[in-house]
């Protein structure tokens, strides 16, 4: 076996020494990924899907997208058949479509445990926390400027988290690291404090070579090279934008056989068109484009159609989130997305609110929903989001955490087998009884009902003499206890050492730049 096939197998599986330890250790909850067993909304006819993709269509052969600073992509264009004049390229129509068609319906994203590896398209949802705040707030210390502290405390809330399934990427964005070197312990603390798969750096190309390299170390590089290992997001500075730093990265992902989501990032009636319709052609021209740039860089890199809506106040111009039009946005690019046969990325907990409060919970419940019942195949932003994706909440990320459950269980749809129809409780019981001590009830009673791990459900006696808690309250006891219980996943003492000492030479092979 080669030295790097012998490193992935030790990461992966942690060695005997590892699986020791784990047999000892605190055992960590993780659900699988959802499977929907549910039908979903098909929002769109037949008429206005043809009439979208054909209007998409139009975009790229008339008007065109720009790569800007990137003469390389401007010449992979143009061997390819576009129409390159200055910046702008102009896709012939059915190009972009065919390029995209070498990109997998769904494939597998490995974490260093296997039995965290989550399976990426299809009737599959896997779940992200938020991704890219400046901010952080807590109940104790309110609204400040994300700590590389604050970064490893939501990784380890991540990890443990039922049912999350995914460590995310820039959970938040430490600010009191170098913007040249954050990204190093970042991606150190998603691999050292998680076993769960994570997203690597996309600010800078040379970032994503450091997080593929690092991965390198984790898996080995064979394995890399032949594997998903990480998802990355590529953002689309719409309108019809592809701008030469998130290509890079995407170039730098799509070379080494790892996925990225293609997301425009869209405030409707500011960066694309006021209506449904014309947001969703606009939105299917450039992840088009960008897939299909993908796929001349290496056919067959694993993508994610990616679609990031929010509305805007037309008073005041903010963005607003779990609207109705959002939600038809997500229902058609789902739509979209199954009909050019790739995965599908969208939703999350989505908020404009300050504060984990009545607003934060019904926006984000509004976009949670719409993502199960849309057929979102990759989740960001699943927990944690807050205040228009200006801040990550402490508690709002174990509050959205424990409703992902709610999701889990409506997914699996309703059961009819013999157990299911309950024939026998309802012999048993008869007229006039009750089901609580029947033999059907006392044989499934654990597990018949999904239950919350945060909210309050005692009686108003309990909870007002247990000091009457709100959920805000509630929710910070459940961080506290979780970092409380926390214990790191074990990795082999060679594996660990050598990702340091990347990190380290890395580090000190630049000077400091926090600009």
């Amino acid at each position: 076996m080669s030295e790097e096939g012998g490193r992935a197998r030790r990461a992966r599986g942690g060695g005997g020494a590892a699986r020791r330890a784990e047999r000892s250790g605190v055992r960590i909850e993780a659900a699988r990924y959802i499977e929907r067993n549910i039908p979903i909304i098909e929002l769109l006819n037949e008429e206005a899907l043809e009439i979208i993709e054909t209007n998409a269509e139009t975009v790229l052969a008339e008007i065109g997208v720009n790569f800007v600073n990137n003469p390389a992509a401007l010449d992979r264009w143009r061997d390819a058949g576009a129409e390159v004049e200055g910046e702008r390229v102009r896709i012939p129509r059915g190009l972009a479509r065919k390029l995209c068609a070498t990109a997998p319906a769904s494939f597998t994203q490995h974490a260093r445990n296997p039995q965290r590896n989550v399976e990426i398209g299809g009737k599959t949802m896997v779940c992200a926390p938020v991704y890219g705040p400046p901010f952080v707030r807590d109940r104790t210390m309110g609204r400040r400027y994300a700590t590389m502290e604050d970064f490893r405390s939501f990784v380890k809330l991540g990890y443990m988290s039922k049912y999350l399934h995914h460590s995310g990427g820039t959970v938040c964005e430490p600010t009191d690291i170098p913007v040249n070197k954050r990204h190093l312990d970042m991606l150190h603390a998603h691999m050292t404090l998680s076993d769960k798969p994570f997203m690597g750096s996309v600010t800078e190309p040379s970032r994503a070579r450091d997080s593929v390299e690092m991965c390198e170390i984790l898996f080995g590089k064979e394995f890399v090279d032949q594997n998903c290992v990480m998802t990355s997001l590529i953002n689309i500075n719409s309108p019809l934008t592809f701008d030469d730093t998130m290509m890079g990265a995407l170039e730098i992902y799509a070379a080494a056989g790892q996925a990225a989501i293609i997301s425009p990032f869209i405030v409707g009636g500011a960066m694309s068109p006021v209506t449904v319709a014309g947001t969703l052609t606009q939105v299917l021209a450039e992840v088009l484009a960008g897939i299909a740039y993908s796929q001349l860089v290496r056919p067959g890199a694993p993508v994610i159609f990616g679609a990031f809506v929010a509305s805007i106040d037309m008073g005041s111009g903010a963005p607003t989130f779990g609207t109705a039009e959002a939600s038809q946005v997500l229902y058609g690019a789902g739509q979209l997305a199954r009909r050019l046969g790739v995965p599908f990325r969208s939703g999350g907990a989505l908020c404009g609110s300050k504060l984990p409060d009545a607003q934060a919970a019904y926006e984000t419940a509004n976009t949670l929903n719409a993502a199960l019942m849309g057929g979102v195949n990759f989740m960001l932003h699943s927990c944690g989001w807050l205040e228009g994706g200006l801040v990550a909440s402490f508690e709002k990320f174990v509050m959205d955490a424990d409703q992902l459950g709610v999701l889990h269980r409506m997914a699996e749809g309703v059961k009819i087998d013999e157990n299911a129809q309950a024939m026998d409780a309802l012999a048993e019981v008869g007229p006039g009884g009750h089901f609580l001590g029947c033999e059907h009830t006392q044989a499934n009673f654990k597990t018949a009902f999904w239950t919350s791990d945060i909210y309050d459900t005692k009686p108003f006696e309990t909870w007002s003499e247990e000091g009457s808690p709100d959920t805000f309250e509630l929710a910070a006891r459940r961080v506290d206890k979780l970092l409380a219980a926390y214990q790191q996943p074990q990795m082999d003492p060679d594996l660990a050492g050598a990702l340091a000492a990347y990190v380290a030479e890395k580090k000190a092979s630049a000077p400091d730049a926090f600009m």
